[in-house]
């Protein structure tokens, strides 16, 4: 496969995922919103600074909105244009690089795709978000739900369905990363005890934002802890959105690439991914929080980034791409 098609199809898939977790953020903000109405003097910017934070985005967003309050939050994760990582540019982004390997994915994709890109786009998009805001985080969530899925029963499950694939489950783990680290440091306000209503609020949200509650809940009964939230994002291997699940699918991809063993490694990208994979098969909670859930959070996303690296100058440096070639620098490209 040519590296500029592996290149286009790893990061189409990344700027979809990273659409629909943003309009889930975006969804579960606004949602808890309405839970803390309630509550004791609550404070509503406080609650979308960490949304803004989780995007590596706060000196832009300051810079475009004299007064940030949550419409302008939500404008800035969804809707404009200058902002890197909105859904709207993340699904720009998209939407050009299928159209550069159209020949390698199915029709029903590219449809889908430019479906959604139309939507956005379009005063639909803009107008279902003024009016309905969870109606168009729907439309965005299913819309990529459904593109993956479409993928998954429409393209051969060869090397390019395999590099759609490492680029789902990358960005995944790293947003998984970055929701959890983001409540651990800013959500929980001032003079809240942990474990107070205010708190286990939040920490439902964190789980929702990952598709998580029901899933957490058919496991866990009782309180909505912080350390059972963290393990079940961090450790879990069966949920599909937990970091381990996600680097055990992306590694296992990598080795079908490669062809090599999944016990050993062929290239760099394998070696440090079969690396992580194991870090994350063996640890545990209480392990974590002796680290310190910040710092073992920050290292994981510099691992992942590293892992993107890799794979760029093996597999796709040797052609010019429209697409940066890590984690960190794919936040503001």
């Amino acid at each position: 496969m040519l590296s500029r098609v592996a290149d286009s199809l790893f990061w189409m898939s990344r700027y979809i995922e990273r659409a629909e977790n943003n309009a889930r953020i975006a969804d579960v903000n606004l949602q808890l919103l309405l839970d803390l109405e309630n509550a004791r003097d609550p404070d509503r910017q406080q609650q979308w600074n960490p949304i803004i934070s989780s995007l590596e985005e706060n000196e832009l967003f300051t810079s475009l909105y004299q007064n940030p309050d949550g419409q302008a939050a939500v404008d800035f994760v969804c809707l404009q244009r200058q902002n890197p990582n909105s859904v709207y540019s993340s699904l720009v982004a998209a939407r050009e690089n299928a159209r550069t390997v159209r020949e390698q994915i199915s029709s029903e994709m590219w449809e889908h795709i430019n479906r959604l890109y139309l939507f956005v786009k379009g005063e639909t998009g803009k107008k279902m978000l003024r009016l309905s805001p969870y109606e168009f985080f729907r439309r965005i969530i299913t819309g990529s739900h459904l593109i993956q899925g479409i993928a998954d029963a429409t393209m051969t499950h060869s090397e390019g369905w395999d590099f759609i694939r490492i680029g789902r489950f990358l960005e995944r783990a790293d947003n998984t990363s970055r929701i959890l680290d983001v409540k651990y440091h800013l959500l929980l306000p001032s003079g809240e005890q942990v474990g107070g209503n205010i708190d286990t609020i939040q920490w439902m949200s964190v789980l929702k934002s990952c598709s998580a509650l029901e899933a957490y809940r058919k496991i866990y009964v009782g309180q909505v802890a912080p350390w059972k939230v963290a393990e079940f994002l961090i450790t879990h291997p069966e949920f599909p959105r937990s970091i381990r699940f996600s680097v055990e699918s992306l590694d296992a991809a990598l080795h079908r690439i490669s062809g090599s063993p999944e016990t050993n490694y062929a290239n760099e990208a394998e070696r440090l991914s079969g690396r992580l994979r194991y870090d994350l098969d063996f640890a545990t909670i209480a392990g974590i929080f002796d680290y310190g859930l910040h710092e073992y959070l920050i290292l994981t996303q510099r691992r992942l980034a590293e892992i993107s690296r890799a794979l760029f100058e093996i597999y796709c440096a040797t052609n010019e791409t429209i697409s940066p070639p890590s984690i960190a620098e794919g936040r503001t490209a």
